[in-house]
This record gives structure tokens, sequence and C-alpha cells, in this order.
């Protein structure tokens, strides 16, 4: 039983959902981008699951398209650089220290933080990472769903129709 669950989590299937086929299942395996210091997340990858990569970016530059962002002693400046640098659909999550206060806190998220983790337990954090996977292909599902519905719709026929006149 064991061995068979640890198999159905190698990183081929993790992402995987019913139909191979469709576009949703042909995601590369979750990557974190870590901006800061790398002592905060040293931990971490054992805590990740199976097939989640994790790498040190140099800048806001060095981010890719689907990479989860994590910034490490992260302020409400920070955050907000990030969020108008990086595409709306990027999850940026923000490590405060454990002593932050509750302002602090607000202020990361209220600045576009998806996520903030005070303290920097590696599970707690491994955990929210993997909650911000889930939010960003339920996103790509509600955009394919989206895209197909108005392909499908008669309405959006006509109204191209009538457009197009």
């Amino acid at each position: 039983m064991l061995v068979h669950v640890n198999q159905a989590r190698t990183a081929d299937r993790y992402a995987g959902a019913p139909g191979p086929g469709l576009p949703i299942n042909r995601v590369a395996a979750p990557t974190v981008a870590v901006l800061g210091h790398p002592g905060w997340t040293a931990a971490l990858p054992a805590h990740l699951p199976a097939g989640w990569r994790m790498r040190a970016a140099a800048g806001l530059d060095d981010i890719h398209a689907g990479d989860i962002v994590l910034l490490t002693d992260a302020t409400e400046g920070d955050v907000a650089v990030a969020r108008a640098a990086l595409s709306g659909r990027t999850r940026i999550a923000a490590l405060v220290a454990g002593d932050a206060p509750a302002d602090a806190v607000a202020g990361v998220l209220t600045a576009g933080a998806d996520v903030c983790v005070r303290g920097g337990q590696p599970a707690i954090l491994a955990g929210h990472l993997v909650a911000c996977r889930r939010r960003q292909l339920a996103e790509r599902w509600a955009g394919l769903q989206a895209a197909a519905t108005c392909r499908s719709s008669p309405t959006a026929l006509d109204q191209r129709t009538v457009d197009a006149e």
C-alpha cells in the first residue's frame, strides 16, 4: 500500500487530472522560487511533496511563469514591488518573523501576498505552498471551462456573428 501511494506521488503524476489529453495535465512540476536569505527555507524541501522543486531566484527578473514566489523576511514594500512586477496569476507567499506584529502581517497581505506565514516552520509553510498551488490549478481549470463555455455557447456565437457584420 505505501509503495503504491509513493509511486502515485511521482512528479509526472502529481498534477494529473482525469483526461490525459487535457491541457491542464501538461503542467510542469511546481517550482518554488525563493527571494531572500536561503537560511529561512533550508529545511523546506524535505516537507514539499514529491516532484516539487525549490530554487533561489536572483531577483524578480528570474521568476518564471507558474513559479510560486516565496519572499523571506518579507515587508509590505517587498510584496508591493513583487506584485507590481509579476503577473497577477503568480502566487506570492510571504514569510515573516515569528514575532512579527499583526500590523506587519496585515500589511503584507494587503500589499498583495496570497499567503503570509509567521515563523517559517517548514511543515506549515509547505502546507501553505501546496494550497497556493491548488488555487493556481483551480484558476487554470476555471479559465479552461470559461473558454470552453464561450466557444460552445450559442449566445456567444451569435454575438460574434453580429460583431463581424
